[in-house]
């Protein structure tokens, strides 16, 4: 789909970017390849602070509000609901992927690296896929031109 707000191209943009990373990941966890799964560790940390931070802040801060007064307060809240149980598995996974990074996990953590790991490959990829499906259309009518270059200037400033 080919979206037209800016706000839009630019989640669908990271959405692409985040799949991609984590269909790299998911191959390393299926395979067993522990030297690919060790080469993504950086990677997967720089995508777990920016997707999680920024990108789950935005859209709770900014989109969901803005959802709800329009009447779609049950997609909000199960997409908020949905950055929670992510959230929580990225907090048990990033200090396991942070020693990954460092070349210091234990060979006895690795296991629950691994089950994490997929955990959130799985959580998250079902996720973009419903914010690509749901989401993205949706903002396309729900915001006027002045209100997206003002959300895209806000989001990508970081502001």
């Amino acid at each position: 789909m080919t979206f037209t707000r800016q706000v839009s191209r630019q989640l669908d943009d990271e959405h692409r970017s985040s799949i991609d990373l984590l269909d790299r990941v998911g191959h390393a966890l299926t395979s067993g390849d522990a030297a690919a799964l060790d080469k993504l560790a950086t990677p997967l940390l720089r995508q777990l602070e920016h997707e999680i931070g920024h990108h789950f802040g935005f859209e709770e801060g900014e989109l969901f509000p803005r959802m709800m007064e329009a009447g779609d307060g049950e997609l909000a809240s199960l997409l908020a609901e949905e950055h929670g149980t992510i959230r929580m598995v990225a907090d048990e996974l990033r200090p396991l992927a942070e020693q990954l990074a460092a070349g210091s996990l234990a060979a006895g953590d690795r296991p629950t690296l691994v089950r994490l790991a997929k955990e959130l490959v799985e959580r998250q990829v079902a996720h973009i896929q419903k914010e690509t499906m749901a989401l993205l259309p949706l903002l396309e009518d729900l915001l006027d031109d002045d209100t997206d270059r003002e959300l895209a200037f806000t989001y990508a400033t970081g502001a």
